[in-house]
């Protein structure tokens, strides 16, 4: 098992911050306030039923759905609603800095079907952060040898497993260098027989100090990676705190009953 940190995430260390995030689809809120904190190093897993609101949360912690209210904090840096349908240049450039400091690893891939592993690694880093096309291709091949693909830089997204495809998603992830990297659900879309090569990257990564956020419904790999796990319910955290203790005794009805779906 590895290793965790032996401390709960302090809110004046975080490097993340999520406070009070509430989020509405019309007349129906999904998110009630929720609160979150990681500090550099730290890996917290959110858990819960589907529907419970995890996906919409974390999509939240870097404006990919906007906040009905409530602040992100990343380092010294607050965002949060603009409450306009128009954002200003200002307002866009600020977005696309959070967006390049909390990287995202999505459900589906979102792979670039026309372009090779490489290629899809080296997209961010040159357009975004403006590096050269051969220190981004370095960067590439170093974040592609990290999750075991090294040889398959030339391959385009269909002569790849679905396996192999997030763990491209995961090294395009990192070529960005994000202070903090958000994962939803990251083996969901996969065949059982290739999750464990995916978790087994991410707990590489947990094992090094990155520090991650991660929506997963795999309990024994939330249990060996976690700082904290949050258990989410009805778009309130219902439950948090060490694995250990959400795992292995929780206090609540509503979590026993959802662990014992995942019992054995």
């Amino acid at each position: 098992m590895i290793g965790k940190p032996d401390r709960r995430p302090q809110h004046q260390h975080a490097l993340i911050q999520a406070k009070a995030i509430r989020k509405s689809f019309g007349s129906h809120e999904v998110l009630k306030g929720v609160d979150l904190a990681a500090a550099t190093g730290d890996v917290v897993t959110l858990i819960g039923s589907s529907g419970s609101g995890k996906s919409t949360f974390i999509r939240c912690l870097n404006f990919l759905e906007e906040p009905t209210s409530g602040q992100v904090i990343v380092g010294n840096e607050v965002f949060q609603s603009s409450g306009k349908a128009r954002r200003t240049a200002h307002e866009r450039a600020r977005l696309v800095r959070l967006r390049q400091r909390v990287g995202m690893v999505f459900q589906a891939f979102n792979l670039w079907p026309h372009r090779t592993a490489l290629g899809n690694i080296t997209e961010g880093p040159i357009h975004a952060r403006g590096l050269a096309a051969r220190e981004a291709e370095s960067k590439g091949k170093y974040y592609l040898d990290k999750v075991g693909l090294g040889a398959k830089a030339g391959a385009y997204p269909a002569e790849l497993s679905g396996g192999q495809q997030q763990r491209v998603a995961i090294a395009r992830a990192l070529a960005m260098e994000p202070d903090v990297i958000l994962f939803d659900e990251p083996t969901s879309a996969l065949d059982p027989e290739l999750v464990g090569e995916v978790l087994g990257v991410m707990k590489a990564l947990a094992a090094e100090g990155r520090t991650m956020i991660i929506v997963t419904h795999e309990m024994q790999f939330a249990r060996e990676v976690s700082s904290e796990t949050l258990f989410l319910s009805n778009g309130e955290i219902t439950e948090r705190g060490r694995p250990d203790d959400v795992f292995g005794s929780p206090q609540s009805l509503r979590l026993r009953s959802f662990l014992a779906r995942y019992s054995g």
